[in-house]
């Protein structure tokens, strides 16, 4: 079995005039990120291997869940080409993962991440919004047979709040 964790940056700043890949967090994103990454520690699942978008606002995130879930900051891949909206480019990322990794954490960005949890996971998304995480399993021993999983789970801030 694989599992994919897909996590949505967390809120950015647009205060900033930086280009799109550089902008910040905001203070909501990086409490909104610990929030959800303390809640995900309630599942306990073994993460294998961490991606990162380049994007300022992705690895940031990252780094707040890496430290929540005591993953090491250093054996994060950072990908330029999950800095993508539409989500061919991580499909094709997720395809090509090694079969000894059971368990993919991604951080990266919407359209991309709402697209792909609606195409492979069972339960119906309108929007994964920032800081929100999907967890989807597939009855699968390759990557490269990525196809309809089942999601076990999603986690997002709102809910968290209530």
């Amino acid at each position: 079995m694989k599992s994919l964790v897909l996590i949505r940056h967390g809120k950015s700043s647009w205060e900033n005039d930086v280009k799109d890949k550089e902008r910040p967090l905001k203070t909501r994103g990086e409490n909104d990120s610990l929030l959800v990454a303390k809640a995900l520690n309630t599942h306990q699942i073994t993460i294998d291997k961490i991606l990162s978008s380049t994007a300022k606002r992705a690895h940031s995130t990252c780094k707040i869940f890496c430290k929540t879930v005591n993953y090491n900051e250093n054996k994060v891949v950072k990908m330029d080409d999950l800095y993508d909206f539409g989500g061919e480019n991580v499909i094709s990322i997720i395809k090509a993962l090694k079969n000894n990794l059971n368990t993919v954490m991604i951080f990266g960005h919407n359209h991309a991440f709402t697209s792909i949890s609606n195409i492979f996971g069972s339960v119906f998304i309108d929007n994964l919004p920032t800081s929100g995480l999907v967890k989807i399993n597939f009855e699968i021993d390759n990557w490269n047979d990525l196809g309809q999983g089942i999601t076990e789970f999603i986690i997002t801030p709102k809910e968290l709040k209530e």
